[in-house]
């Protein structure tokens, strides 16, 4: 199990939001924890420097494409980038230095799971190099899958057979658990546990880790699976302008841990 580190980019700076806000029309409701001073490729290349895998680059809408573009050249082949990726682009971002495309709306179209699109981006950039963002909020006692920014639910459940379907397509699961993203109150355990039970390829958690022990207790849901549940901290890192946990932290925990 490991820390993964993350670089989300909001109208071209690296920032850390409340993902519960933010809203299409980038209106008044949207909540920023963080706003750096540094370019994309600062956090690109100390992710590198200290050995930090597996991380992602996400584009929080338009206009964040160069950020992107200098966060994945400072490390080429050690980012995943997600953010409005189709089966036109695809391609493109992995020749910027992609290891991974992240996708959630262009297969998860109109409140389903197309399976045509789905088929046609893995035949575009491969398996291997496909990760599916199953990123959710809980209604009615289920986790459904969101998309458009996490605004839009669709008719998709987090379950077992749909993580068994999916994961015939794709590397990695990317679940951003929505509900507690970006507010540093605590990982919501009941969707971390459901995805280390049920998952059968390595996925990432992400939402409201405030401290080392957050990651610790991720550790501990995922008991034996520690390869396939891995977890990212965003609005409590230091680096982030977090109080919670310190950049050197992430590194000695990945340096004892990871596997």
């Amino acid at each position: 199990m490991k820390i993964r580190p993350c670089i989300d980019l909001h109208q071209g700076k690296v920032k850390q939001i409340v993902g519960s806000t933010l809203a299409d029309d980038n209106s008044s409701s949207l909540r920023e924890n963080f706003t750096a001073d540094k370019p994309p490729a600062y956090f690109s290349a100390l992710f590198r420097d200290h050995k930090l895998t597996g991380g992602h680059v996400i584009m929080l809408g338009p206009g964040n494409e160069e950020a992107a573009r200098q966060a994945l050249s400072e490390w080429p082949d050690g980012l995943q980038i997600g953010g409005g990726i189709n089966a036109d682009n695809a391609s493109f971002w992995l020749d910027q230095g992609a290891s991974h495309v992240i996708v959630t709306s262009y297969v998860f179209y109109r409140g389903e799971i197309n399976y045509q699109r789905l088929k046609k981006l893995v035949k575009i950039v491969g398996k291997k190099r496909l990760v599916l963002d199953l990123s959710c909020r809980k209604r009615n006692n289920s986790y459904f899958i969101v998309t458009d920014r996490w605004q839009k639910f669709t008719k998709v459940p987090i379950s077992r057979q749909l993580v068994q379907d999916l994961a015939a397509f794709c590397d990695e699961f990317l679940v951003h658990g929505v509900d507690v993203e970006g507010k540093c109150q605590g990982i919501d355990e009941e969707l971390a546990g459901l995805l280390a039970e049920i998952s059968p390829i390595p996925t990432t958690y992400a939402g409201g880790a405030r401290s080392i022990e957050d990651a610790l207790r991720i550790k501990e849901i995922g008991k034996n699976r520690l390869d396939l549940l891995d977890l990212t901290i965003g609005s409590a890192l230091d680096i982030f302008g977090g109080t919670g946990v310190t950049f050197q932290e992430v590194v000695d925990f990945n340096r004892k841990y990871a596997q």
